[in-house]
């Protein structure tokens, strides 16, 4: 029989084993996605078209409107210089992270992430053959430290990956740090990948700089979006990759020889949230007070020490006080307490913690909290 390559083998899933629907009873305080419908106008959007026929083979990269509406969307809200050929719409951020992570890297080249980190990240790394270098960021603020980048770079480093806000910390990083990133990346000529699907996320008063935005940075990054968080589309599964035209059109080649494209009567719809967020203000009033509520009901609970998300909708819960792994901590709360929570122990400088999501309605992160009181008292 033949055999299945060695690689695909040790792909490792994730946070799968403890993102799947729990048994009924169970509270789950786990999924990354807003807990919220698409808003009503996108959802007609792609109604009208799927009715209308827009059911055939069209441009790869997406529609020129489309990628028009996001190129866009990316220069006047981010400054980042993309031009409309600069676009390739794609089934979803994580294969817009792939075409990325096949762009700059290759065999034995090494990427540096910033930890701890999204599993996929570290994962589509080797997927393409590579290599994740892990830089930790420490306690509780989670923010990187410059040197500490510099001193992880070698002859091998193809690339930086920046997540901000970050997930799972909630991180988000300073101007000085983004500046002083690509500064790193032009000095030693590096790529850059910006996961930058939660920048309309962030609850503090941190200016959200773009890589891509800073002198020099446009021209070696890979941005990485999508109205999935923002405008509660994540079962749509829509990204946006952006980067110099040259690049796009290598990525453009690459989705024509894989899907193709997103389905036609999709689009329409995923221009609308290119150009209408009205929505997004109201999610983001909804996040902050579901946060502090979060947070409230942490404070009472001794053993338990959570540090304050500055942005996306995460958690970080330091368990050690409890005497439990991460692991043991998800598996008993889930079997004694009936909540499900994602342990970030197999995630390196996780070890300890586990992840929250505050995206849920009120009364579930209520239930999941007081849940874990009890069950720790």
């Amino acid at each position: 029989m033949p055999d299945i390559p060695d690689h695909l083998f040790r792909l490792k899933g994730g946070f799968k084993a403890f993102l799947s629907p729990p048994p009924e009873g169970v509270v789950r305080l786990t999924v990354g996605e807003p807990g919220f419908n698409t808003p009503k106008n996108i959802s007609e959007a792609a109604t009208k078209a799927l009715l209308g026929g827009d059911t055939h083979y069209t441009r790869g990269e997406g529609r020129e409107e489309l990628c028009t509406a996001w190129a866009s969307h990316l220069r006047s809200r981010w400054k980042i210089p993309v031009e409309d050929e600069g676009i390739v719409i794609t089934p979803g951020a994580k294969q817009a992270l792939l075409y990325a992570f096949m762009v700059a890297a290759q065999d034995d080249d090494e990427v540096i992430l910033l930890a701890p980190c999204w599993p996929t990240h570290a994962e589509q790394v080797e997927l393409v053959g590579a290599k994740p270098v892990f830089v930790h960021c420490e306690a509780p603020s989670f923010h990187p430290n410059l040197e500490q980048i510099r001193d992880a770079i070698t002859d091998k480093t193809s690339a930086i990956l920046v997540n901000s806000p970050n997930n799972p910390t909630g991180a988000v990083y300073t101007a000085e740090e983004m500046i002083g990133i690509v500064e790193l990346a032009i000095e030693h000529d590096l790529w850059i990948i910006s996961d930058e699907i939660y920048t309309e996320l962030i609850w503090n008063d941190t200016e959200y700089i773009a890589p891509a935005s800073v002198l020099g940075g446009f021209e070696r990054t890979l941005t990485i979006t999508g109205p999935s968080k923002t405008h509660a589309m994540t079962g749509w599964r829509i990204g946006v990759f952006a980067a110099p035209t040259h690049v796009a059109k290598t990525v453009g080649r690459l989705q024509g020889n894989t899907c193709s494209h997103i389905p036609s009567f999709l689009m329409p719809a995923a221009e609308l949230a290119a150009r209408d967020w009205s929505s997004v203000e109201k999610f983001r009033h909804e996040y902050v007070r579901r946060r502090e509520l979060m947070l409230e009901l942490l404070e009472d609970i001794p053993s338990l020490s959570a540090s304050e998300p500055e942005g996306a909708f995460y958690v970080m819960v330091d368990i050690r006080g409890t005497g439990m792994d991460a692991t043991t901590f998800a598996k008993r709360a889930m079997d004694e307490a009936l909540v499900q929570v994602i342990p970030l122990d197999s995630l390196p400088g996780g070890e300890g913690y586990i992840r929250l999501s505050y995206a849920a309605d009120d009364d579930v992160i209520r239930e999941g909290i007081q849940r874990l009181q009890a069950w720790l008292d």
